[in-house]
């Protein structure tokens, strides 16, 4: 893929790193000309010093020729304006982090894929870190519902357990779903005839009320 990435600070600096990783064409504008230099030297990518919302940048950039065109600077109207501009060339990919809540419409109205508040989400997963030690990670779905990756225990209830007798048996709570497991570093989809062992990975799709529970059914842990 060809991608342009804007902005190489905290986010896009990490967003760099794993698209070059990955083998995609990167092309970085960054106005900071200390955070464009580091970066041209440490990756193999153009980067422009120079500012994104001037349309000669993006063309600098051969913003034609981009599969997606990825804001991440810690300024909203940036971010809307490259947006604005990225879609005049027919970029068929925009994504952007939104910090105030109250821009969410003016990027919903371009067409934009969100990275809602960026800050929030890391906060998030940092108090489930220290909330839920169990959980290896997480995704919020919405405000009610989440997928949580844990590594099941001995001496957890679902230990030993098949599916389709799981909440039956009291082992499973309500509102929660397995929706994926690895073991022996192969994954599969459940089905009822599943029985999870201890050392089993495994992605449970729970609503926030049964978090708690669910956490508990394989890890043990008391939250």
């Amino acid at each position: 893929m060809y991608i342009v990435i804007i902005g190489a600070g905290s986010i896009g600096s990490n967003l760099i790193d794993l698209a070059v990783r990955d083998g995609n064409d990167v092309v970085v504008i960054e106005t900071d000309e200390q955070r464009a230099n580091d970066v041209a030297s440490t990756y193999d990518c153009l980067v422009l010093n120079d500012d994104a919302t001037n349309h000669d940048t993006l063309r600098d950039a051969d913003i034609d020729r981009a599969d997606a065109v990825i804001s991440t600077t810690d300024v909203d109207a940036v971010n809307i304006m490259v947006m604005l501009l990225a879609q005049e060339h027919d970029v068929p990919n925009l994504v952007s982090v939104v910090h105030d809540p109250e821009n969410l419409p003016v990027f919903e109205k371009i067409g934009v894929n969100l990275i809602e508040n960026p800050q929030r989400l890391i906060a998030d997963y940092l108090y489930h870190s220290v909330r839920y030690p169990g959980v290896t990670d997480f995704i919020d779905l919405d405000d009610h519902t989440e997928l949580v990756e844990l590594t099941v225990t001995e001496n957890a209830p679902m230990a030993g357990q098949p599916l389709s007798s799981a909440k039956e048996a009291g082992a499973l709570p309500e509102g929660c779903l397995v929706v994926a497991l690895q073991r022996d570093g192969d994954i599969r989809a459940p089905r009822g005839g599943t029985t999870v062992r201890a050392g089993d990975h495994v992605t449970v799709f729970t609503d926030d009320a049964a978090l708690d529970d669910a956490v508990r059914a394989f890890t043990g842990e008391q939250p």
